[in-house]
This record gives structure tokens, sequence and C-alpha cells, in this order.
């Protein structure tokens, strides 16, 4: 049998939850694999559990993995999307820190149950990786812990998928202690339904009343594995908590609050470092910012408002991830405003916009009003297209500035179309409201009087609360206009 336990089966049949039965001396006798003389390494370099990785992630960075990929083309998707998936999940396993060396894709109309892809693929896969000697392959769609199994037993090297790719990208760049919390969660979610792979000896209990085959190892890591789930989880609720917390003071403040999202690496802290001067961590990878930023902002209007940076999505998003980083988006979910930056540069817009608004719907975010921003106009080939394809977008560069004032000017716009019009008459006593006035809103008329100052200014609900006094009349646009 492999040297290995977790892959060695009491039988030469396996089957997976939905019932398929792997024949696995028969596949070894079609593929010229043998079990048990050792002619492929059972303690390859793959890391995955026992296969050497450090725990905090499923890829060794004690040295660049060699990776083979495989996608499926289902009838739900063409092969450009397949390719377009598999060049995103090439640079995911880059910024993981491991070589995707080879690729390999199969058109299918559904995955097979019990490998995935097809026995003969499964060979092909096989042969492919004991040429170029790699040490893990890596599937474009999430693998049930059924089919991960039996994929490592054929394959004899590690099986991971997308998930397990980001996941581990997550464990890389986490910093804060709630990322970290937020990560480890995610993580542990993902192997508890994989724990079966694991060796399975039984504990024998010494002393009297302790006979029996005892607790097996599978039970003590699921009892450890869920125990400390459950701590996790309490400390995320607790942040929650003070998020909650944090939130409703934010909304009895004076001031918008704006989000910042978009799909991974598109620029979202760039435009927050350039908006705002705001020290935060500026990679060109995947993933480089996880623990949200939020800076003050005074817009060319003279308001002032809240801007938050956050993490980047991407396709396929794990739900893991999702669930576990629920206290954080949910910075996105409650503002008033997303700003949602995309890569103009990126071959395929429309499907980064389509995958950040699946994950706003999955985080209830999508009624959200957008201001919709083309980032990298350095990059682009034609940003102009782009935002007349999509009107009332704006096309900016971070790192060069050019477009930033069109940007404020329509985010001003975007949020004073939130506001209400009010006249005040402010008595020259109360210098104090007029700075608020000034503070809060946008002035849009001055006049000095008598007694006092007759202001025309649009104002937040809360600021129109705490300026009740002086307020004379609510009126409306067209008003102002004429």
């Amino acid at each position: 049998m492999l040297a290995d336990d977790r892959l060695s089966t009491e039988t030469s049949e396996l089957k997976t939850e939905g019932g398929a039965e792997i024949d696995f001396d028969e596949f070894a006798e079609q593929t010229s694999l043998t079990w048990d003389d050792g002619s492929l390494e059972s303690d390859h370099r793959g890391a995955f559990g026992e296969f050497g990785g450090a725990e905090t992630g499923f890829l060794d960075r004690a040295f660049r993995e060699r990776i083979v990929l495989v996608g499926v083309t289902t009838t739900d998707r063409t092969e450009a999307e397949t390719d377009a998936s598999l060049d995103e999940l090439a640079l995911l396993i880059d910024t993981a820190g491991a070589d995707a060396l080879e690729r390999i894709v199969q058109k299918r109309d559904r995955p097979d149950p019990a490998t995935f892809v097809g026995r003969g693929k499964v060979q092909e896969i096989l042969e492919s990786s004991k040429a170029i000697d790699a040490d893990t392959v890596v599937f474009d769609d999430e693998l049930s812990p059924g089919q991960q199994v039996n994929l490592e037993k054929m394959l004899k090297r590690t099986a991971l998928d997308r998930t397990a790719v980001i996941l581990d990208i997550f464990a890389q760049h986490a910093t804060s202690a709630e990322g970290k919390a937020q990560v480890e969660l995610a993580q542990l979610r993902y192997r508890l339904p994989r724990l079966r792979n694991k060796k399975n000896f039984s504990q024998q209990g010494g002393g009297i009343g302790t006979r029996g085959p005892g607790e097996t190892q599978l039970e003590v890591d699921r009892r450890r594995l869920v125990r400390r789930m459950h701590k996790l989880e309490r400390d995320l609720a607790s942040i929650s908590a003070r998020r909650d917390n944090q939130r409703k003071a934010r909304h009895r403040s004076p001031y918008r609050t704006v989000s910042i999202v978009g799909y991974t690496n598109a620029g979202k802290s760039s435009l927050l470092q350039r908006l705002t001067g705001a020290d935060v961590r500026i990679e060109d990878r995947l993933f480089a910012t996880l623990d949200p930023t939020t800076r003050k902002l005074q817009l060319p209007g003279g308001e002032q408002i809240l801007l938050t940076d956050t993490v980047g999505f991407v396709r396929k998003l794990p739900h893991q991830l999702v669930e576990a980083f629920k206290s954080t988006l949910e910075v996105a979910a409650s503002a008033d405003l997303l700003v949602h930056v995309v890569d103009a540069s990126a071959v395929d817009t429309d499907s980064h916009i389509d995958a950040v608004r699946d994950v706003l719907a999955e985080i209830d975010a999508e009624e959200l009003p957008q201001l919709l921003v083309f980032n990298k106009l350095d990059l682009a080939d034609d940003a102009e297209a782009l935002v007349r394809r999509h009107p009332g977008s704006v096309a900016v560069s971070a790192k060069t500035g050019d477009g930033i004032e069109d940007f404020l000017e329509a985010l001003g716009q975007a949020l004073r179309a939130m506001t209400e019009l009010y006249e005040l008459f402010i008595p020259w006593a109360r210098g104090d409201l007029l700075a608020a006035t000034h503070r809060e809103g946008q002035v849009l008329s001055e006049e000095s009087e008598e007694k006092g100052m007759r202001v025309v200014a649009r104002l937040e609900p809360a600021s129109a609360l705490r300026l009740s006094d002086v307020i004379i009349t609510k009126l409306s646009d067209d008003s102002n206009a004429a």
C-alpha cells in the first residue's frame, strides 16, 4: 500500500458521496501504477497535510511547488471562459508562491462525481505530472472530499482546488488579529469535511472501565477542530458587535460613508492613497488588502465623507471566506454609496464587474447605489469606450492622478442626490452653526442681512435635525434652479 496511511484502503474500491465507485487496481493496471513497489514517490513534496505543508496554508512555501492546472468546460460556460478562469488561477498560484507549469482542460457535460474529470483524463494528468515532476495538481473548481481523496490516490500527489489556493493566499496576507481569525475559521470550515482522509488509528484508554477500541484519531481531530471553530466564532462575534457599535456611531455622525469595492488588484488601495494620502499597503498582486482602512475625505463642494478600502473580490470566491469575512464585508453593506473600482486594462472587465456584483448580492449589498470607476487609465487601450458603455461611470488613473477631479465631482453629485435642499437663517451670534453648515453640507449660496446670514445648502438628514432651529424651509431642486 501507499506509505502515506491516509491514502490507504482495505479494499480496491472506494465509494464517493455520489455513489460512484473507483476500481483502483484496474486503474493501476491501466496506468502501470504500482501501489506496493514505490515506483512513484510516496513522500512527494506536495504540501497538503502530512505531505509536509505549513499548517497555516495548503501550499509549501519552503520552495516553489511545481503545479499542474486542470479545468473543465461544462455546458454552462464556454472554452474562452474556462481559459480566462485558468489564467486567473495561474495568477493565484503565483501569488501563493508556486509555479503553474502545465494546464489540462476537459470538455464534458458535467463533472464526474468520483474524480471530477474522466478516467482517461486522470491518466493524462498523471502522465503530465510525472513528465514535469509536478508536486501538486490544482483544479479550477471546488472538489468534494471524496473526489479529492480519489484523485490523490490515483495521481499519488496532492490534489487541491481553487478554494484551497485562495485560502492559502489569505493566510499569507492576514496581518490583524481579526483577519487572522477570519482566515483560520475559513480554513477550518474547509478542512472539517476532509478530516476523514486523515489517519484513523484508534486510541485505547488505560484503566478500569476503559475497554474497547477507544476514540479514533479522526474523532479526536474533529473534536479539537470543532472546539477551535467555536472559539473563533465567539471571538469574531465579539468583534462584529464592536463593529456594529462603530457603525451606529458613524450613522449618528454628519458624514456620509463610502466604501471602495472591486475585483482584486483593481487599484482600490491606490485610489484611497491618492485621495487621502493614507499609508496603506499597495502591491501589484492579488489580495494585497484584507483589513479595511477608513479615512476622512473632503469633497470639492466642502462636504466631508468617510472613505473605506475593502478586501478585493474574485471569481468563485469561496463561500467559507464570505462567511468568515462577514464582519469585514459588512463595512460595504452598511455604506451609503459604493465606489466600484474596475481595472480598465483587464481583458474581460464585464466578468470582473459581474463577479463583484455576485458577492455584493451574497452580503445583501447589491441594492446600494454604486459609482463605477474604471482605474488604470494609463494602462488601458480605450478606457473612454468603457465609460461610454457604462453611462455615469468615470475613468481615472490612481497612479498618475488623471481623471481624479472628474471622479470627485461625480462622487459629490452622487452623494448630493441623497441630500435635501434647505434655506436657513443663521443669526450673527451663532457662528458655530454657520461653520457646522459649511462643514456638514454643501453651501450653494449665502446672503448677508442685518441680523444674520441667509444660506441655501444641501444637508444630510442628521445635519438637518441638528440645525432645525435655524432652518426656514425645505426647498425643491426646481425652485433652486429657478
